[in-house]
């Protein structure tokens, strides 16, 4: 289905070609608030996408335009996201809204709009991220309900596989993390919770156990060094 057009005119050129897959969650309490600040030139924000909860697709930005959805953030040496990304926002209230669940209506178009995405641009799958990846400790979106691993499943970013637990080791942590893109130069408390908020999303506590030491250990073990 064609996405519908609403055009926003937050947006500039690129810098950096696109090489990123960005999802959050809207996080107000309807839709088209939302979809009303993504199109108001004072709010200074957009992004490519919006997928609202029936699986309406609005196409706010062109592609081969640079939307401001990342904010400031970092991702495997990129500190431009904006430039670097496609990004879509996902209607939901948010952790402010009580996290509502994501409808099926909706992942389903999620997942398809994130093909066409992939099938356009060389996203490597390390590169789909949620914005909690990209900003940890200053957002925490898409949340812990997003379905990341269905996502995985079919070709959408990356999963662990083979986990087991592992003695914990801080350093060996951190450079795992590091490994896998999240920003070396915070601390490993906000990146495990930003990976455990994803990955591990039961028990989100920034608290490197064996459990999160595996998990860890088996993601950045399926992806090769940054640049």
């Amino acid at each position: 289905m064609k996405p519908a057009a609403r055009p926003s005119p937050n947006h500039d050129a690129r810098t950096l070609p696109v090489s990123v897959l960005v999802l959050h969650y809207t996080g107000m309490e309807t839709g088209q608030a939302a979809i009303e600040r993504l199109a108001d030139p004072a709010a200074k924000v957009s992004a490519h996408y919006v997928v609202e909860e029936n699986g309406s697709v609005i196409a706010m930005v062109d592609e081969d335009r640079r939307a401001w959805h990342a904010g400031v953030s970092y991702w495997r040496g990129i500190t431009d996201l904006n430039s670097a990304s496609v990004g879509i926002e996902i209607v939901n209230g948010g952790h402010d809204y009580g996290l509502p669940d994501y409808p099926e209506a909706q992942v389903s178009a999620v997942i398809a709009l994130s093909k066409a995405i992939l099938a356009r641009h060389a996203i490597a799958p390390v590169n789909v991220v949620g914005h909690s990846d990209i900003a940890p400790g200053r957002k925490i979106d898409p949340g812990e309900k997003f379905p990341w691993e269905r996502l995985a499943q079919v070709g959408i970013g990356l999963w662990p596989s083979a986990v087991r637990p592992v003695t914990p080791d801080a350093d060996i942590a951190l450079n795992a993390l590091s490994v896998i893109g999240y920003n070396p130069g915070l601390p490993l408390a906000t990146c495990l919770e930003a990976f455990q908020r994803r990955y591990r999303p039961a028990r989100v506590d920034g608290l490197l156990d064996d459990d999160s030491m595996g998990r860890v250990l088996a993601l950045a073990a399926a992806v090769q060094p940054a640049p």
